[in-house]
């Protein structure tokens, strides 16, 4: 299963979190560059001091514990009046406005 979520998430470019279990650490908004057998190659940046540094990292897959990507997000300064709504929203599901 997360095989197939990861080939997803490669396929979409999506950013996603992982955790890898054998370091205790998280790779954040990592792209999913490559699957090849049991190695899943990592893209992502980090920020060190004043630098910027971008990383490629090849991890084995049974060493990631978990996987997460963002669904949405919202702007903390955006109030809900503000907030985009579009017909496809279920009635049950939409925020009711003031």
């Amino acid at each position: 299963m997360l095989h197939r979520k990861l080939y997803q998430f490669c396929a979409e470019k999506r950013p996603v979190w992982v955790f890898l279990r054998d370091q205790q650490r998280w790779i954040e908004e990592a792209t999913v560059v490559e699957i090849e057998g049991d190695l899943v190659t990592l893209r992502y940046d980090a920020e060190d001091d004043d630098e910027l540094h971008s990383w490629e990292e090849s991890v084995r897959l049974d060493s990631i514990g978990a996987v997460s990507t963002r669904l949405s997000y919202v702007c903390r300064n955006t109030s809900a009046d503000e907030l985009a709504i579009t017909g496809e929203c279920p009635e049950a599901e939409r925020l009711s406005q003031p």
